[in-house]
């Protein structure tokens, strides 16, 4: 999109929701005639309308199969729809009266699908288009056979270089093939078909049977910025240096090849529109990456270019030789660096601008962490932005390589959400979309949505989690009882594994990945990585330990909830599995938990979920967590797994240790990360979101603010500063902002703590504890 489209576009955080929930769907979907609406195409859908006087208000609901761009007299207006699922189909409400003007207007949409290469995310079944208005002068915009619709052949998959198959191919565009001004009101469409009209728009409930059951989106909009302009930091076949385009356009000239690598300084995810003039019968390649490559498939430092390449997704732009062509990939890309691979024939190309767009959730960054140790508050910014980067309509494990929404990711970036941000709808919708994953044996699929099942037991534990998290954290209580159903249905699936000859988990279906060490690789006998022993064949003390660790959570969720019976089921089984694992897999003389009955291997793991789930008695767990820190031969946790240390950590009442845990994350910025990756090196993705769980734990490890009550009514601040000298925050809370400073002074803290109105709470410092209530208090 043009600068003067991105900003209108922007306009689009205003969209209303209006009636949603009583939406009557008279309007039909719609979909392309003549080609197949089951195969890869970007099809176009326009209708003319007539309005006789400016209306203040013009608003229309709309959804698409996959996924659709709506433009309003060629200003674009909205893309959507969010990721959902069959039974959950999402459909934006958008007001478009700022679009339209006194007589003729024409509505346009591009609607794509991905065919066989759609994304994993994208539960598709066929090409279509729904937009219906919300009263009896906007149905005016219905779809119906008054539409037309015709298959924009400018666009083909590009497959160089694909990261998985869980991300759409990036795009080859043929200028010559492109249906130019196609969104304009004096566009001749003609020689366009008629739409083919299908099923009726319905809302998941009001039907006998569905296709895509609608429902309002129920997560605000994409925030869209424009990003900063990128550096040269190589150039081949040109003469460049400093940022790309600052002097203005640049002309490769006839017959010559030119190469330019291009650096953002920080990765991000952007909408990329390039304008060209000329090139005819050359191409523009546009190739996207998070990192660099050396010779022997080595990232190493991420700022350095020397003797470096680099292996991305590529667009391929083949120009039609025309003036100021405005050339748009279909989806966002994520990205550091962008190479351009320039090749001219006879007329010359001129690159007048390259645009890029950020998109990502709209989070807002209310929670503020400082502290007397500067790098903490590199490492707050770089996994603030790690964060930011996998989340857009899902949360998103990693944005380059798969942006499918696992539980295992999602309960930690849920937490990160709600103390940096203050906002949970997202969190809301992932606990309702991993809710509707449920399979007929009673377990959630690993992420979704999803086109292909996955399951991944041990995150079915996790969702049940993050529902207590949500529980503890927001005063929606008739949210949380909705699902406690299916926390019941995953402790049966559980229940009914475990081994009564031994007490513990037996054999174990499907994929039971804890973590990635490199202890545990992917391997012919074991053909699932992350697994731990025990894992496939029974036996293993980290995930009957994790068992018993979520059974804790589900134990306070049935008692507040009034299942009294399914309390002291669980707490029972909670006490047997703890008994068990003790008696099979402790040893006295190491005076840790061994990983399986088979004692074949010691890992962290193993201790942590030990202590989560008090298995290890409370007077022992410091014991063992600080052998946990020392004993350099156990199998050590990885990023990921490091968010449950940390909880281990504070368990045995040495959370002081936390600042000092920190040299991972110091040892990514070292390599010039500028976002946090999936594992210590080598690491496949360069953004992954359970990474910035130290986002989470500054505010609530560090300053110690957590709630003491179920719906955040009451707070606990029990301050660790380890090192530190000083903290100052601020926590976004449900009633308003939660303000923190305190400095050292000998042996106690002093400062000050503001609550919000109607909160009151406890501080907690070596033993002692004072009340507190709304507005300042002097510590």
């Amino acid at each position: 999109m043009t600068r003067k489209i991105l900003f209108v576009y922007l306009w689009v955080s205003f969209a209303i929701i209006h009636k949603a929930d009583a939406l009557n769907w008279t309007a039909h979907w719609i979909a392309p005639s003549s080609s197949s609406s089951l195969d890869y195409g970007v099809h176009l859908f326009r209708k003319k309308i007539n309005i006789p006087r400016a209306p203040d208000h013009f608003v229309i609901h709309l959804s698409a199969d996959q996924r659709y761009v709506l433009f309003v007299n060629n200003h674009c207006v909205n893309r959507g729809p969010a990721a959902g699922s069959p039974l959950r189909w999402n459909y934006d409400t958008v007001d478009i009266a700022p679009y339209l003007q006194v007589g003729e207007n024409v509505i346009t949409a591009q609607v794509v699908n991905y065919g066989k290469w759609t994304p994993g995310a994208q539960m598709t079944l066929s090409t279509g288009l729904v937009i219906q208005g919300d009263g009896e002068a906007e149905q005016v915009v219905n779809t119906d056979k008054s539409w037309k619709t015709k298959k924009n052949k400018a666009y083909e998959p590009s497959l160089e270089h694909m990261a998985v198959i869980d991300i759409e191919p990036a795009d080859q565009i043929y200028g010559t093939l492109f249906p130019w001004g196609w969104q304009q009101v004096d566009y001749d469409d003609s020689h366009w078909e008629e739409a083919a009209v299908q099923e009726r728009g319905m809302n998941y409930g009001k039907g006998t049977e569905y296709i895509r059951a609608l429902q309002p989106r129920n997560i605000p909009l994409p925030e869209l910025k424009a990003e900063k302009p990128m550096h040269v930091r190589r150039a081949s076949g040109i003469t460049m240096n400093g940022l790309f385009l600052e002097k203005g356009a640049i002309t490769i000239p006839s017959f010559a090849k030119a190469s330019l690598l291009l650096d953002q300084t920080y990765i991000t995810n952007a909408f990329i529109e390039v304008m060209l003039s000329g090139g005819k019968q050359g191409s523009l390649s546009i190739a996207y990456a998070e990192a660099l490559y050396d010779t022997e498939g080595n990232k190493g430092n991420r700022n350095e270019i020397e003797g470096k390449k680099l292996l991305g997704v590529k667009d391929i732009i083949y120009p039609d030789g025309g003036k100021h062509r405005s050339y748009s990939p279909l989806n966002f890309k994520t990205f550091r660096y962008i190479q351009l691979d320039i090749e001219t024939k006879e007329q010359p190309l001129i690159i007048e601008q390259l645009d890029c767009t950020f998109v990502g959730y709209p989070f807002q960054e209310l929670g503020r962490f400082e502290s007397s140790n500067p790098i903490l508050s590199t490492i707050w910014k770089t996994g603030w932005r790690t964060a930011r980067l996998c989340a857009v309509d899902l949360y998103y494990d990693c944005p380059y390589y798969e942006r499918m929404q696992y539980t295992g990711d999602t309960r930690i970036q849920s937490l990160i959400s709600l103390y940096v941000s203050g906002d949970e709808r997202l969190m809301r919708k992932a606990i309702t979309d991993l809710a509707s994953s449920l399979v007929p044996e009673g377990i959630l699929q690993s992420r979704y949505p999803a086109q292909r099942i996955q399951i991944i037991p041990p995150f079915s534990l996790y969702w049940i989690n993050m529902l207590h998290d949500y529980w503890m954290h927001r005063p929606d209580e008739n949210f949380v009882k909705e699902y406690l159903p299916i926390a019941q249905q995953i402790i049966r699936w559980y229940t009914e594994r475990v081994d009564p000859a031994t007490g513990m988990l037996g054999p174990m279906s499907h994929w039971n990945f804890v973590d990635w060490p490199n202890e545990w690789p992917w391997s012919a006998q074991r053909p699932s990585g992350g697994v731990p022993p025990g894992g496939i064949e029974g036996g293993s003390s980290i995930i009957s330990l994790q068992f018993a660790y979520t059974l804790k959570d589900a134990i306070d969720l049935m008692s507040y909830f009034g299942e009294n019976a399914k309390a002291k089921e669980y707490r029972l089984l909670h006490n047997k599995i703890n008994h068990a694992v003790l008696t099979q897999c402790y040893d006295p003389h190491r005076q840790l938990l061994a990983d399986d009955i088979k004692r074949s291997s010691y890992s962290q793991h193993a201790n942590i979920m030990g202590i989560l789930a008090d298995a290890i008695p409370k007077k022992e767990q410091a014991d063992v967590l600080l052998r946990l820190d020392s004993d350099t031969s156990l199998i050590q946790a990885t990023l990921f797994y490091r968010f449950y240390l940390i909880r281990a950590m504070k368990k045995a009442g040495l959370a002081n240790r936390y600042v000092d845990q920190l040299q991972l994350w110091k040892d990514m910025l070292d390599l010039g990360l500028t976002t946090f990756a999936e594992r210590p090196e080598p690491s496949r993705s360069d953004c992954h979101a359970w990474s910035a769980s130290p986002n989470y734990d500054f505010l609530a490890t560090i300053c110690g603010v957590e709630p003491d009550s179920p719906g955040f009514k009451t707070v606990k601040i029990s301050p660790n500063l380890g090192s530190l000298e000083f903290i100052e925050a601020e926590i976004p809370h449900p009633s308003g902002i939660i303000e923190l400073y305190l400095k050292k002074e000998i042996d106690k803290l002093s400062g000050e703590i503001t609550l919000p109105n109607g909160v009151s709470g406890t501080y907690v410092y070596k033993g002692k504890s004072i009340k507190l209530t709304a507005g300042t208090n002097k510590i």
